[in-house]
């Protein structure tokens, strides 16, 4: 039995960098303070980090594929200046079925709260623990993502997660598993339950 690993599925927006709507800039992403030591502290503990994004800006004509390519870029390259890490996979959907581009107006397996993305993952890293990984982000749509696939979901009220607690921003159709401040918190929160569960 190849040893099983715990993940988690990152969001992005909201999550990791600062929610700032759909993103032209490239050097306007900015991490959310704590966020690159919080993905360091997860791997020093063994999991993977896994970024899981739907990035509708392609589908929308807002920009091109090479864009958020860039942004996600980007990401990795604060984490390595902040914290000295990156992530171990970068995963995104860029479809939206009501999109106004071709070829990314298409109703798709790997938008979230579909399991696209992390399937991908799982071929990628086949000894993935999905009954010991969790999906982390600040939606209800990241909530139910980690509900379809098995994992346990963490709520961050950084980016939009506040407005969704206060129902004022999507539904939660299942409650999250972990509610925290943010990626920080949940890295304290999970950290916690692991070494206790040993």
């Amino acid at each position: 039995m190849q040893n099983m690993m715990q993940t988690v599925f990152l969001d992005r927006d909201g999550t990791l960098n600062e929610e700032a709507g759909y993103i032209r800039e490239v050097d306007s992403l900015a991490l959310i303070p704590g966020s690159a030591l919080a993905v360091k502290r997860f791997q020093e503990a063994g999991f993977l980090t896994v970024l899981t994004t739907n990035q509708t800006g392609p589908a929308r004509g807002y920009y091109d594929e090479d864009h958020v390519l860039a942004l996600n870029q980007r990401v990795q390259d604060l984490l390595q200046a902040e914290a000295g890490v990156k992530l171990h996979a970068v995963y995104y959907c860029p479809h939206l079925a009501t999109g106004s581009v071709q070829p990314y107006a298409i109703a798709c397996h790997c938008r979230k709260p579909e399991t696209g993305m992390i399937q991908q993952a799982q071929q990628q890293f086949p000894n993935i623990d999905l009954s010991r990984s969790y999906v982390i982000g600040d939606k209800a749509t990241d909530v139910d993502f980690g509900h379809n696939a098995g994992c346990r979901s963490v709520l961050l009220k950084t980016g939009y997660g506040q407005r969704v607690l206060d129902g004022e921003y999507q539904t939660l159709a299942n409650p999250p598993d972990i509610v925290a401040d943010d990626l920080s918190d949940a890295a304290n929160q999970i950290l916690a339950m692991t070494v206790s569960s040993h």
